[in-house]
């Protein structure tokens, strides 16, 4: 995905649009976190219930600065030693609505070690909703072909 791309991308996640993306390792559906109505499409796509939260992905730490704040400095240092990767961390909720947390005081953040990810992020402006692109209790999508097959 070039720029072009992700600018075509982020501007229809500006207009509550979902959108297929690349990971470290499958491909992932995003939709902007603050837009309940884009949460909830993604939700009945997948076939997801909300009471399961979702994991929101950055193009940087200081997308979370929000949760990282408060946390205690060698967690803090943890948490940011291991990013940009696979490595998703449950912290205390300070910005995220209840159709992202499923309703708990923690949410699920990453800033993930694929580059076309964390552009998809910058280039939106902030954070995203980063599931995998399947509907629910079915096989992951690893490549582009096989997330166009199951949307």
């Amino acid at each position: 995905m070039n720029q072009w791309h992700l600018q075509l991308a982020a501007r229809a996640l500006d207009f509550g649009g979902l959108v297929l993306h690349a990971t470290e390792g499958i491909w992932g559906l995003a939709c902007d976190p603050h837009n309940e109505v884009a949460v909830a499409r993604l939700l009945t796509l997948k076939g997801r219930s909300v009471n399961k939260g979702l994991i929101v992905i950055g193009s940087d730490t200081a997308c979370f600065r929000a949760e990282l704040t408060d946390l205690e400095a060698p967690r803090r240092s943890r948490v940011e030693a291991s990013w940009p990767g696979a490595v998703t961390w449950v912290v205390p909720n300070v910005q995220f609505p209840y159709w992202i947390t499923g309703g708990r005081r923690t949410v699920a953040i990453r800033v993930p070690g694929h580059a076309q990810a964390r552009g998809l992020s910058r280039v939106f402006g902030g954070p995203l909703v980063s599931t995998s692109a399947n509907r629910s209790g079915r096989g992951v999508a690893r490549n582009a072909w096989q997330a166009r097959l199951r949307f």
